[in-house]
């Protein structure tokens, strides 16, 4: 709890002490009557509550003042104060005190909910490092700000100490801590050569890093930007609000004051409707309102976070529950981008058919080739063949009078062999030895673990769904078979992609929005085009953040279904606030403006302060339930 929260709890504490010894007594002796053969008696309670209420109100006051001096005449201060002054003027002293009181309650509660939807984004920012370690030419060290290092200076990170800037390891070897970015529980090994990324944590052993991004240009910064700026830009519902709450309060002053002069007037009854129109500006203070729907919002970019989902505002959530088509590209996104072995022809032949791709992919770091390598270990001859790769076409090995053939269709007719066309969906690579067919092998993208899962709930949501690859036919239909997806374009080059892209989003309805989904790498101006456009394992990825609206640190598709229950969770619990706090509202003020109220005598200002305290408590409550999903 902040030092601020403190010390408003504490005052609550001393005008409750204070409040309720004096209301009781009041009740029982009647306070202005200890004053005897007096008509000031009034003034021995006026005086007590006066110092009560000004221990619990001075803050109010001076903002009140404060804001009236620089024209900001109209906000919920100045209406708690016209109130409780109001209530002073007709002798109501402890209705005056209570109302302060338990709207200071119902702003502490506020600002608590605050400061724990802050919790996790405050977690996030952790990951901002103080220093760095930089080595200099002659071997020394020296600690400098982070900012102040240039791209390929080396900098040092010992066991413990997050990594400053993004880099690549040119010495040592480490293991690294990257919950705070990827929420990822595994520590990730690095070795000399790999890439590393700011805000991770060095775990086990000394390494050293050259720097190839600046400190403004580095993961952690565009993250902690993202964050950062995120509360700029409302969703519709906290448009409306601002809107709303700006014209809002001077017409309930003036509905208020009219009350209270109309009615006097008539009735010449003066005490009866300066209460109802107290009753009114109580009632009327729109925080329940002005407050829970931005913390709704706050509170799940929080909860978003702290699962890996970085969203860079409310409007994006607001647009995502409303979305209705969603576009994916597939390599990296819907498949892991990670190429196996799916079935070798003939399988009696399978040992010889792997031996001869394995010896003309020995030299080659190609994805393809990485799957086969997996399959079978390279044989020790394979380094006395000559390999010779045929432009669109594949391999030919020689060794002394030995030829091998590994490659597609063409290849093999090119040299004139008589191969089995093999029709099954995926890369299919043939075999063959000195003119002899061997067999084929058959090679596909390993479809990620969730992606059905996540095209089901979308389905099932109502929502249409559409891949576009550049993967040729057989590959992308059997993705989109196995996935039960409802349509794709296969071997789209990357400007074919954007057109079919623009075609969807031309011939949309007006009002429907599309999701893109992609890698972040080669799908940055689709991402940006899109209404909403969100990047697949985008951490480490300058395009990612800066042409996504959300950004799925994690690589997987799971990431998509949480954002889309927090979405649809935080929509439906902004409508709940908004609908209630309302609905209460324009219900007690029609019982006080009509005299309901005015029945119950003493009990009329705290079914009011209710209305407004009660109301908004009760709301902000229901708003921290955005942050309640649980990462099932």
């Amino acid at each position: 709890m902040s030092k601020k929260l403190k010390k408003r709890l504490i005052r609550i504490i001393i005008t409750s002490a204070l409040f309720v010894p004096t209301f009781v007594l009041d009740l029982i002796f009647h306070l202005e009557t200890l004053i005897p053969n007096t008509n000031v008696g009034w003034l021995l309670p006026l005086a007590i509550y006066v110092v009560v209420y000004l221990i619990i109100a001075y803050d109010i006051l001076i903002k009140a003042i404060k804001n009236i001096a620089h024209g900001h005449v109209f906000d919920e201060n100045f209406l708690m104060i016209i109130a409780t002054f109001g209530a002073f003027t007709i002798m109501e002293f402890p209705e005056a005190v209570a109302v302060m009181l338990f709207y200071q309650v119902g702003e502490f509660f506020q600002d608590l909910a605050v400061g724990r939807s802050r919790k996790s984004i405050a977690e996030l920012m952790d990951i901002r490092p103080e220093i760095a370690v930089l080595v200099k030419e002659d071997g020394s060290i020296e600690e400098t700000d982070p900012e102040l290092i240039s791209v390929g200076d080396i900098i040092r990170v010992e066991p413990g100490e997050k990594i400053p800037l993004d880099g690549v390891v040119i010495s040592g070897s480490s293991a690294l801590d990257t919950k705070a970015l990827t929420g990822e529980s595994m520590p990730m090994d690095v070795i000399a050569g790999s890439e590393v990324i700011s805000g991770t944590v060095n775990l086990t052993s000394s390494i050293d890093i050259k720097v190839s991004k600046e400190f403004k240009d580095s993961t952690v910064s565009q993250i902690l930007e993202l964050v950062e700026n995120s509360s700029n830009v409302k969703s519709k519902p906290e448009a409306f609000i601002s809107k709303f709450a700006k014209w809002y309060t001077p017409i309930v002053v003036i509905s208020a004051l009219l009350l209270a002069l109309i009615g006097s007037l008539v009735t010449w009854d003066w005490q009866e409707w300066v209460s109802r129109a107290l009753n009114f500006l109580v009632v009327s203070c729109p925080c329940a309102v002005v407050i829970s729907v931005p913390l709704s919002f706050f509170t799940s970019i929080g909860k978003a976070a702290k699962l890996g989902i970085l969203i860079k505002g409310s409007l994006y959530i607001e647009n995502f529950n409303n979305a209705k088509t969603f576009i994916f590209d597939k390599t990296g996104t819907l498949t892991k981008g990670n190429f196996v072995v799916k079935s070798v022809y003939p399988l009696d032949n399978k040992e010889e058919i792997l031996r001869v791709a394995v010896i003309c992919e020995a030299h080659s770091n190609h994805p393809i080739a990485l799957s086969i390598k997996k399959m079978i270990e390279v044989p020790n001859e394979a380094s006395l063949y000559k390999i010779n790769n045929v432009a669109g076409g594949g391999i030919i090995a020689t060794y002394q009078d030995e030829i091998l053939y590994c490659g597609n269709a063409y290849l093999m007719e090119e040299n004139h062999i008589d191969y089995v066309p093999n029709l099954e969906a995926g890369t299919v690579i043939y075999l063959a030895k000195n003119q002899t067919y061997l067999g084929s092998i058959v090679i596909q993208d390993e479809i990620k673990d969730n992606a059905l899962e996540v095209i089901n709930y979308l389905h099932k949501d109502g929502i249409r769904t559409v891949m576009l690859t550049g993967d040729n036919e057989s590959v992308a239909g059997a993705v989109a078979s196995s996935l039960g997806l409802k349509e794709y374009k296969s071997s789209l080059l990357p400007q074919d992609k954007v057109c079919e892209f623009e075609t969807i989003m031309e011939n949309k309805n007006k009002n429907e929005l599309v999701v893109y989904v992609g890698d972040g790498i080669n799908d940055a101006p689709t991402l940006a085009r899109s209404d909403i456009g969100i990047s697949m394992g985008g951490v480490g990825s300058d395009a990612a953040i800066e042409a996504s609206d959300i950004v799925l640190m994690h690589d997987d598709l799971k990431s998509l279904l949480l954002a889309k229950k927090i979405a649809k969770k935080t929509l439906r619990i902004v409508n709940e606030n908004i609908y209630f706090a309302i609905g209460v509202k324009i219900l007690i003020l029609v019982l006080s403006a009509v005299g309901v109220l005015s029945m119950l005598g003493r009990l009329s200002i705290w079914l009011a302060v209710f209305g407004d305290v009660g109301v908004a408590l009760l709301c902000v409550l229901n708003a921290l339930r955005c942050g309640t999903l649980k990462d099932k």
